[in-house]
Parts: structure tokens; sequence; C-alpha cells
């Protein structure tokens, strides 16, 4: 063998880089011209080895950390004194030794019971003085041996010993051949992989000849347990034994890559993050340069704006801790850029900054009544508001709801008290929303995160205490994302607003000085809990005059100014408004209104621009030319004529109208028929007429046994359009008496209530625009229930003068002054007279 190695070489090492006891060897004060040096053991060097006899009786060193194999050098530092003893006399005679691991590494003085039974006989090759005094020796393993009996304890142990019986693998086996190959190509990865590992010492791997010597020579630096090594040394057969080397050294490779892709990996990150950091520091002084705000300077410039606000106490620390955050954060970060728009939106939102009220009471209301005319209960509502803010200066605004069918000037209402206090305006509506998180906002950790609407808007306005219109509150969604109608709960309670939380915010806010106006069409569409919260003012639809005086005031010079006109272009006159009123609109409010005033004012705008020839003072035709033919004819009450019909007061979502019910009898069994599209509430009221016209015949002098004989069909025209309520009850009584007693109804009468199978009647809603509808169909009395008075001395005297009302309490009062004695022309022979004869058959004819 060409190549030789020193006795305590670091080659023999390879496998033992993690142990820090068989690396610090300072080979440059052991090796000089006299060092011998050990050739690796050959084949036939094995062969001589083991056919070496041990003699019977071995001085037995115990290792602590560590298991000698045959063939293998391994050095050893010596400090007990029973080991040193023992070296001693050993070196100075044959220098055999028997050499066995202890079983318990933490015995310092093992007894011969504390040792394993199997050990290794040993050569001391060489004994040093080490320079910090300590004694090394160089041993090699030669044969395994069993323990026998303990025959001296001291000095040192001394004791008999077996031979330990090998069972070697057959010549030219291939799979052991095979195990081997693994083995030493593993072994080679492991040294090539390893950076504690001299790259030489692959050398020395495949310069060793000797199967068995290879296996010993891994097992005794594999980075094994004693325990470990120790069952290696135990086992016999050395297939078996090359098998198992083979699974720990398998392991061991697979840690040794997985800790180098995990250092890989760490030295990445941590030159990208060096990378970063040199670029960023580049990018701040290019920035600083061209005049450019770096990091360090925007956060200068965010504390510098923190200083000048007056928030409390609570939201400073939040803002000092999330700069403090933000300074420490590589503005690279995706994290920086939010925590930047969350401090900013801190800094934007009006903390504690309000505008100055307008408490001149008598300017307020000068504009209001500029802006809206009539609207006198929200009015008054408002001014009473401003009233007592005057007085006690610390009021917690109220959350008013303004009520009432499309068009009526709900929401420009909002602009136009804000105007009159003098405060922001801030609209949001609530139409079509869904997310939960559109009023709340979203947390921070989110992608795309925002603040919620309701905390967007109080930035936008700059102002803590501006008038905030929520509109369209009854059309709020709800699904899966969250109820939004239920997170207004606490922007609408003046006890809970006052910390409303915004999740993205993260801190309260308080909103109780925010005057919230909330507007509704219909209040069956909001929550019942929400409901309760607000302050309900109904906004009914304008009457005919009110609609003249806003076109005339309001709308008509809003859209000559849009369309670039002078009042000198055009004219209308309050008739012709009227007519465009009546012939061309169907609504509470004005919205349709102005459509057709825009569409008159742009024809003579164009008249105007070709410089063509038209009438500044506009007539009907000219309207019927403009606008097309009457879109609506009203229906004019109809005459009394006919047995069974009575006209009838609706209210629909675009005002009042009128409606007929129509009461036909046919020979039958006294079968109920009714049509019109009618709902189960109607339904259900003409069951409850027939009921008590049949419970009160003999009041109405009808033989009851008409009932049984005839079949009544109650219909109410326009089937296409759906018709529900209750207050179509007295109509349907009438009409049904009409029919039975074919006596004449009033002429140009109208009724609208509620009835009971007690015969009462009960008061019902939208009188207002059931009135506005009455009149334009020509009525002159109507009757209502005694506690629908109230809404009728809400209207204007003027406007009404020509109405007559007949108040009831009783459904029989209705029929009493509703019907003549008088019977119609030809009126139908119901078989029975009046006192219950059956008339003769011929009287049918």
């Amino acid at each position: 063998m060409a190549e030789y190695f020193c006795q305590n070489v670091v080659y023999y090492l390879i496998m033992n880089q993690n142990d820090p006891k068989l690396l610090p060897l300072d080979l440059s004060n052991i090796i000089d011209d006299d060092t011998e040096f050990i050739p690796l053991l050959s084949q036939e060097d094995e062969d001589n080895m083991n056919q070496q006899e041990i003699p019977d009786i071995l001085s037995i060193l115990p290792l602590r950390n560590t298991v000698l194999f045959p063939g293998v050098v391994i050095p050893i530092t010596v400090g007990r004194d029973k080991s040193i003893n023992l070296i001693k006399d050993a070196y100075k005679g044959d220098k055999i030794i028997g050499v066995v691991a202890q079983k318990d590494v933490a015995t310092e003085d093992p007894k011969f019971e504390e040792l394993n039974k199997i050990g290794t006989v040993a050569n001391v090759l060489k004994m040093l003085r080490m320079p910090d005094g300590n004694t090394t020796i160089i041993i090699q393993g030669k044969k395994r041996f069993s323990l026998g009996k303990c025959v001296q304890s001291e000095p040192y142990i001394r004791a008999t010993v077996h031979s330990f019986p090998e069972k070697p693998a057959a010549p030219g086996d291939k799979e052991f051949t095979a195990l081997v190959g693994s083995l030493k190509d593993i072994a080679l990865q492991i040294i090539q992989q390893s950076p504690n590992i001299p790259s030489d010492a692959a050398f020395a791997i495949r310069n060793i000849e000797s199967q068995t010597f290879l296996i010993n020579f891994i097992s005794s630096n594999m980075n094994l347990d004693v325990a470990l090594k120790q069952q290696l040394l135990e086992i016999a057969d050395h297939k078996i034994r090359a098998t198992r080397v083979l699974e720990h050294l398998t392991k061991e490779l697979q840690m040794l890559e997985l800790k180098n892709q995990i250092q890989s990996k760490v030295r990445t990150d941590i030159d990208k993050q060096q990378r970063e950091y040199f670029l960023n520091q580049q990018l701040r002084t290019i920035q600083e340069e061209l005049g450019g705000t770096s990091p360090d300077r925007e956060l200068v410039e965010l504390r510098e704006r923190g200083q000048k606000k007056k928030w409390s106490k609570e939201v400073n620390e939040l803002f000092e801790k999330e700069c403090d955050r933000l300074s420490r954060l590589n503005p690279a970060a995706a994290e920086y850029s939010v925590l930047i728009n969350y401090l900013e939106l801190l800094l934007d939102l009006p903390w504690n900054e309000f505008t100055q009220d307008n408490f001149d009471l008598k300017l307020a209301q000068k504009i209001l009544d500029k802006d809206h005319y009539g609207l006198e209960k929200v009015k008054a509502r408002i001014l009473e508001y401003l009233a007592v803010l005057k007085l006690k200066r610390d009021m917690k605004s109220p959350i008013m709801c303004l009520y009432g069918p499309p068009g009526v000037g709900k929401t420009s209402l909002g602009k136009s008290i804000a105007s009159a206090l003098g405060r922001k305006y801030v609209r949001m509506s609530l139409g079509g929303l869904r997310d939960e998180a559109e009023i709340r906002g979203h947390r921070k950790t989110y992608i795309g995160a925002m603040p919620g609407r309701i905390i967007q808007n109080i930035r936008k306005s700059k102002s803590s205490n501006p008038v905030f219109v929520l509109d369209e509150i009854d059309k709020l969604g709800n699904d899966f994302h969250g109820d939004p109608s239920s997170a207004l709960l606490e922007v609408l309670d003046p006890e809970q607003n006052h910390t409303f939380y915004d999740n993205y915010l993260e801190t309260d806010y308080d909103l109780s000085n925010v005057l919230f106006i909330a507007t509704a069409n219909s209040l069956s569409r909001v929550q019942p809990a929400l409901l309760d919260r607000l302050e309900i003012i109904e906004i009914n639809g304008y009457t005919l005059e009110e609609k003249v005086q806003i076109a005339t005031g309001h709308l008509i010079p809003k859209q000559l100014e849009a369309h670039g006109l002078k009042k000198e272009h055009v004219k209308f006159s309050s008739r012709l408004i009227e007519y465009i009123i009546d012939r061309y609109t169907r609504e509470s409010g004005v919205r349709g209104l102005e459509k057709k005033l825009a569409s008159v004012i742009r024809s003579i705008a164009k008249s105007v621009a070709m410089e063509e020839e038209y009438s500044a003072a506009l007539t009907e035709p000219d309207i019927n030319r403009i606008l097309g033919a009457p879109l609506f004819i009203h229906d004019k009450v109809q005459g009394n004529e006919v047995a069974g019909v009575v006209t009838g007061l609706a209210w629909t979502s675009v005002g009042g109208d009128i409606l007929f019910v129509e009461v036909s009898l046919s020979k039958g069994k006294g079968k109920l028929t009714v049509t019109g599209n009618l709902g189960e509430v109607m339904k259900e009221s003409a069951v409850i007429a027939i009921s008590y016209l049949k419970a009160h015949a003999s009041d109405l002098n009808i033989d009851p046994r008409i009932f049984s004989h005839w079949d009544i069909h109650i219909h109410v025209p326009e089937g296409a359009t759906p018709k529900d309520g209750p207050s179509a009850g007295i109509t349907m009584l009438t009409a049904l008496a009409s029919a039975f007693t074919q006596r004449k109804v009033k002429n140009n009468i109208a009724m609208t209530g509620e009835i009971t199978l007690r015969g009462k009647v009960l008061p019902v809603g939208g009188i207002k625009e059931k009135i506005l509808a009455a009149k334009r169909a020509g009525i002159k009395d109507i009757f209502l229930c005694e506690e629908n008075r109230k809404d009728i001395e809400e209207i204007k005297k003027e406007y009404i003068r020509d109405i007559r009302f007949h108040y009831v309490k009783e459904m029989i009062e209705v029929v009493n002054k509703a019907l003549l004695k008088e019977k119609v022309k030809q009126p139908l022979d119901l078989g029975y007279s009046h006192n219950g004869v059956q008339t003769p058959k011929k009287a049918l004819l």
C-alpha cells in the first residue's frame, strides 16, 4: 500500500465531524521526522490479525464516549487514574489491552458489572503527553472478545476473555459485495457534502481493500451514540452488520442534505435582505438628491401632523405605537404601505373638529322655506333641534327618518338642513348594500382592506358634526356577507354611537355629534330594532296646488338656468302647469313633473338656438305637440244609475287614486267570486262585508233567503294592477248593500275605511293622497273613519274647501248615509219582496 497515515491523522475521523473531543489535535506538535506511520489495513493484514491468539486474561480499559472496532485506529484521551496506570503498565509490557464501552457514559468509575459484555482487543500504538497535560494514546483494534469473569479490580480491572465468533460472508457473495459498494458510495457522498471533512478523506475510503475493515471503519466513525455503535459491534453476521450500517449511513446522508438545504436557504434569504438593504439605502440617497421624500422624512412629517391633531390620549398612544412600528419596517415590505395608509386615515379623520352651527333661527327658517315648499313638520322639527342646541350647546343629535313616496324631496331636504345649520353635508346611498363590512370596514389583515363607508364619509367631510343622509335605508340587502342593517344599530343609537368601532380603524370614534337623517319609501322593509331607534317623520305627497307652487318657484327657474334660457323665453301659466301635472304625471312627488318641464324647456331652447319663430306663452296644444298625447286620463266619478257600483279611494306608491267596486248578482246557490287581482286582505274584507250584511239583513229590509239563491261576484277593475289592503272594506259593504237592495248610491261620493264583524269602521292610512285623488276625480263627499279626522285637519283648508267629509264609526251609518231611498231604473227582481213574500214567477219576466 503506497499511502500511509499518521497514527492520529484526521482521516480516521471522517464521520465524527460533530464530536469536538476527537477533533482538536495539534498535529504540528506531534509529527516530526521520527513519527511512525501506520498503513491502511489490507486484506492480508486483516487475515493475519484474525489468526492471532488472544490472551486468556486482559487488562480492561473502559471507554466512555466511543466504541473501538477491529482494525480501526483512534486517539483516546486518558483521564482516570486507573486508566492511566493500566496504560503505563501495558505500554511497558506487550501493549495488548481489552477495550470495552461502559453502559452508562455518566459513570465516573465504572465497575466490572457496568461494562458491556462485548469488547475489542487493542494494541497501544503510541502514548503521548499533550501540551495541556493530558495523556493521549493511539490504539488499534484487533479482534472482538466477550468478557468472562473479573479477576482483579485494583489498581485496574482485569478479566478473563473469550473469542467472539464471527460469521463472515461467503466468498463471492454478490449481495454482500453490493452492500459494501453502497456503503462506500454513500460515505463518499457524505465526505463530499460535509464542510467539516477534508476532501482527501475520500482518497482513504477508495483505497480500503478489505470489505470487513470498511464496515468497521465506517461504523467507528459514524455520527451515532455509544449504544448504537455497541449494537453494531455485537452483530456477528457481517452481512447483517453491513445492512444495519447502511441504514444508519443513509439517515446520516439525508440529515446532511436537509441541513445543507436549510443553510443554503438561510444564506440566500440573508443575501437577499442585505441586497435589499443596500438598494434601499441607495434609493433613499437618490430621492434626497432629487428633492423627494425619503421614508425617514415621511415618518417625520407624519409625526409633525400628529402633533397638531386634537385627538384623545388613547388615539395619540395608538398613533405613536404605529409610527414606531413603521420606523422598524423595511419600506419595500408589503406591510409598509398598509401601515402608511392606516396612519394617513388617522391623520385625515376630524378628531374633535367641528363646524360652527348657525343659531340664527329666522335665517335657518328662511333657507328651509326657500328650498322646499310645504313640509312644515320637518321644518318645525329642525328648528326645534336648533333651538334646544342653542340653549344647551351639547345636545345629542336626533336620528330622524323621513318617510314618504319617491320624489317628495326627502334627500334634497338633507342638503337644505345642512345649509340651514351651517354644517357639512354627506350623503350615503344604502340601496342594494349587502355587506356588513361596508358599514364597519374590513380588518387591516385583508388585502385591499378599507374603512367602512361611515368613516370614509366622515373623513371626506373633514368635520365631526356633518349632516349625514342615509338614503334609501329600506333598501338594505341581507346575505351570507352579513346584515348591514344590524351594523347600523350601533350607528343610529345615540346611547352607543359615541363609541362607534370600525374594524379597520380599530379604535372608537365619536358619532354622537353627527346629525343622521335617514330616508325611506316603505317602513315595512326596515328592521324593527332599527326602526325603534329612528324618529319617524312622514312626508305625504304634494297637493296639486303645492305642485304648481313648487314648479313655479323652483323647478322652472332651475331648468331655465340648466338650459341657458331666461324668463322671457318661455312662460308657464298656472293652468298650464296644472294640465301637465294632471295629464302627464301620476306621482306623489315632483320628480316626473321636473322631467316633463325639462322636455318642454329643451324644445324651446332648440327653437331659440335655431332662431325659429315660436310663442313664449305656451298653450295646451303646444304641450301636446312637445310631450305627445296625454298619458293619463284620470277616472271621473261615475253616475248612480247602476246598483252595486261604489267609488273607493286607494293609496299607491306614486300617490292616491280612485277605484270602483262592482257587485253583480246571478241565479245560483250563494257562491262568492272575487276578481280584479286582489290580495288576501282585500278578499277577507269582502267576506267580512257579506257576513255583516247577512247578520243585519233585517235592518236593510233584505230577505235572508236571497243569499242562498243568488251568486255574488265582486270585481275591482284594472285587473292587471295588484290590489290589497283593508281600506276598501266600507266600499265593498256599500256596493253589496246597493246590489241586494237595488237602491241608488249618492252621486259624487267616495269612501275609505276598514270594517270588522262587529260593525265598526277602523282608520286607514294614506289619507292625504286619497283626498287628492278624490279631488282630481271631482268627488264632493267623502266617507271615512272618525279617527281619521286628525289627518284631514293637517291639510290646508284652501286645498279641501270644496269637499265635504262624513266621519263615521259604525258600518250601518255608511249604508244609511250613502244609499238613497230611490231604487235604480229597471231594478233586478231578486224573487222576494222587502217583506219576504216571493214574487210571482210572471213578474220576473
